[in-house]
């Protein structure tokens, strides 16, 4: 039993090599610069040796039923060969499918951070208006010189008191009664001024009303 055991360690031994060095020179022919050697006998080797557990798994007696048996010894050297032949096509099929999750997975987890930066920006208007501050009692008006002319307050009026806390371009014009460039050009003030801020939602641009723009119009009322 022991010799046989022998045996069969020295077939995969010369099986898992030679499948190794074919694996090497088929692979140099293709690609040159990634063929390595040592890991094209390791791959072979490691699929010579793993023939008996499979051949336990499907329930084959070819392990015991080759001792003395010079056919079912080829027959084994033949599976330790083929094995060793089809590890490098098992490795590189691994390994692309696990490069391309980990691409995917990558891809998906960029895709989620983007979605919570965009939900981030979204919840700060919201949450700034429903927390009050420590200074929420000082509702100063703007100096004479910054003081807001009729179009602009009327724009930041409409922002402060509408139903929405995010204003297209669109509604702001059907509310204020202005043209888009007009109040375009308005909004490029208030922002300026950090009455306003803007943010870029799923729907496209928005505008919404600051804090501060808030305590102006608090002020002014």
């Amino acid at each position: 039993m022991a010799n046989h055991i022998f045996a069969l360690v020295t077939i995969m031994l010369m099986s898992g090599v030679f499948g190794g060095l074919l694996n090497f020179y088929m692979q140099a022919q293709v690609d040159s610069d990634n063929t390595s050697m040592p890991r094209s006998l390791v791959g072979g080797l490691a699929g010579a040796f793993v023939v008996p557990l499979v051949l336990f798994l499907v329930s084959s007696d070819l392990v015991v039923a080759s001792q003395g048996d010079p056919s079912g010894m080829l027959i084994f050297a033949g599976f330790c060969l083929i094995a060793a032949w089809a590890s490098r096509f098992a490795m590189t099929t691994v390994t692309k499918r696990i490069l391309q999750e980990s691409h995917q997975a990558r891809k998906k987890a960029d895709e989620l951070m983007t979605e919570l930066r965009l939900m981030q920006r979204e919840l700060e208007p919201m949450l700034e208006m429903e927390t009050e501050s420590d200074d929420s009692g000082d509702m100063l008006a703007l100096a004479p010189d910054e003081e807001l002319d009729v179009t602009t307050s009327n724009v930041l009026t409409a922002l402060g008191n509408g139903r929405y806390i995010f204003r297209s371009l669109k509604g702001l014009c059907q509310e204020t009664g202005l043209d888009e460039y007009t109040l375009a050009k308005t909004l490029g003030i208030v922002v300026a001024r950090d009455l306003t801020g803007k943010i870029l939602s799923k729907k496209g641009t928005r505008w919404y009303i600051t804090e501060k723009g808030r305590r102006y119009l608090a002020a002014s009322a």
